[in-house]
């Protein structure tokens, strides 16, 4: 349930909007008519994002906005205006607020906006690390005992108290951005503001507008200046996911940025200044990409200041039956589940499976089971079909390839319902994992024959089964193809 605070001194219109926008009682909108009126709703029950009116009876918007930050700095804060050119707003952008809106409001744009504002919320709620199952359902926790999540922990209270750049590694679906998080949470910028962008998510050409922002006309669209992420989170954290994906122009911006923290607008001559700590996340191998002149070499020093490794489902050895009981607990509650256990049966089934998708496959297979499931106990009737059977992390050959089409089909629609957020690189490697499989099987785990099957060079292939975990437990290269 989304908790909105409108402070307006609109009688009527505004506030119909915003109720309007987000109807109870799925949402909570409570409305303050004065500026002293919402800073005291903010001290005493602390809402989710505020929408803030920039002329108020008793005070100025900005002058709400300054106390508001003094008492929470992280609650996201939407400015509304009456003016067009909006210069107020833009300046309050400047100081951490987080977009503006004009009247009269467009509902669709105010959800937009409100809906992302709440995701920046999520991300600064406070992350629970335990090696044990918690006695509260809780969402985002960072959980495992095994000694790869114990190391985890450690790398985190090393660094999360030092200004410097953390590089997180880890394949798709291990919890990277739980770990930037936890780093931001218990470092001295926690009262600042977090913000998480995905480079991969994000259309090559809006990426740099995104980070940097825009000036009025610097291209078809920008009706209008934009303040950039960088700019958003001055004091701050950003997390930028997906770092690998970057265009190694965007890249050259980013590597200024962590030496001089100052860049320009695109569009723009002025030097904007920023501080910020920057998190990278990555799936690739960026020393590899590097050597191969697709990544910068400089960037990737600067990154890895400090470096964590987050393990693979896979290799976390017992931590899996508790991490099943964490979600069978949480999605339980969420679905209208009475499942409070599972069979030892369901338990091996599980083990068997190689987890390319990690822990956020782990969290569609188990909501899956729970829409099966009926009576207390998770049977292994319940959980779906696995889309390939693997041994060593290789896929065999149960998995048909004229089946290709269906197999792809069922993959997606299994992250669709489990809320993905990195879809297309998620597919992308899986049609990656059964196409170099199938080839490796082919030619009995040649990789040289291989390699010239799929036309690409044996260092790509390499990497691309080392990127999604694949390991070649069969080889039958002869001599002149070690060349």
């Amino acid at each position: 349930m989304a908790h909105v605070l409108l402070i307006d001194d609109d009688p009527g219109l505004i506030p119909e909007q915003v109720r309007q926008a987000f109807p109870a009682p799925g949402h909570h909108v409570v409305v303050a008519e004065t500026g002293a009126a919402g800073i005291d709703l903010v001290r005493s029950n602390p809402p989710e994002v505020i929408l803030l009116d920039m002329r108020l009876p008793d005070k100025s918007g900005l002058e709400v906005f300054q106390a508001i930050r003094e008492i929470d700095a992280r609650i996201p804060i939407i400015f509304v205006t009456m003016t067009k050119t909006a210069d107020t707003a833009i300046e309050a952008m400047k100081l951490g607020a987080f977009d503006y809106l004009f009247k009269p409001l467009d509902l669709k744009q105010v959800r937009k906006i409100v809906g992302e504002a709440l995701e920046v919320g999520r991300l600064r709620a406070p992350t629970v690390v335990s090696e044990t199952v918690p006695d509260a359902d809780v969402e985002g926790a960072i959980l495992g005992g095994c000694a790869a999540m114990r190391e985890v922990y450690k790398s985190i209270g090393r660094v999360a108290g030092q200004d410097v750049t953390v590089l997180i590694a880890g394949e798709t679906g291990t919890g990277k951005e739980l770990i930037a998080r936890a780093i931001y949470q218990h470092s001295s910028r926690a009262k600042a503001p977090f913000m998480a962008l995905n480079c991969a998510a994000i259309p090559e050409n809006l990426l740099e507008s995104e980070l940097f922002g825009h000036e009025k006309g610097s291209f078809t669209g920008a009706d209008r200046r934009r303040i950039g992420k960088f700019e958003q989170c001055n004091h701050g954290t950003i997390l930028l996911d997906e770092i690998g994906d970057m265009p190694l122009a965007l890249q050259a911006k980013i590597l200024r940025l962590l030496q001089e923290q100052s860049f320009e607008r695109v569009g723009g001559n002025e030097t904007v200044k920023t501080d910020v700590r920057l998190i990278a996340a990555t799936h690739r191998d960026l020393k590899a990409l590097s050597a191969e002149g697709k990544f910068r070499g400089d960037l990737y020093y600067r990154l890895s200041v400090f470096t964590i490794h987050l393990p693979p489902l896979r290799d976390r050895g017992e931590d899996l039956p508790m991490l099943v009981q964490h979600y069978l607990r949480r999605f339980s509650r969420e679905l209208g589940r009475d499942v409070r256990e599972v069979d030892p049966a369901a338990i091996e089934r599980l083990r068997s499976h190689s987890w390319p998708g990690n822990i956020r496959e782990l969290q569609s297979v188990i909501k899956q089971a729970l829409l099966q499931a009926h009576g207390p106990i998770l049977l292994p009737q319940f959980l779906p079909e696995f889309t390939a059977a693997t041994i060593d992390g290789v896929p065999t050959s149960s998995a048909d390839p004229g089946n290709i089409n269906l197999d792809i089909e069922t993959f997606i629609r299994q992250r669709l319902t489990a809320d993905s957020r990195d879809l297309y690189a998620d597919a992308h490697g899986q049609l990656d994992r059964f196409l170099l499989a199938s080839v490796l099987e082919y030619t009995h785990g040649s990789q040289h024959q291989a390699a010239r099957l799929l036309g690409i060079a044996r260092q790509t292939l390499r990497l691309k089964l080392r990127d999604l975990g694949l390991r070649v437990t069969q080889s039958v290269e002869t001599d002149d193809e070690n060349e």
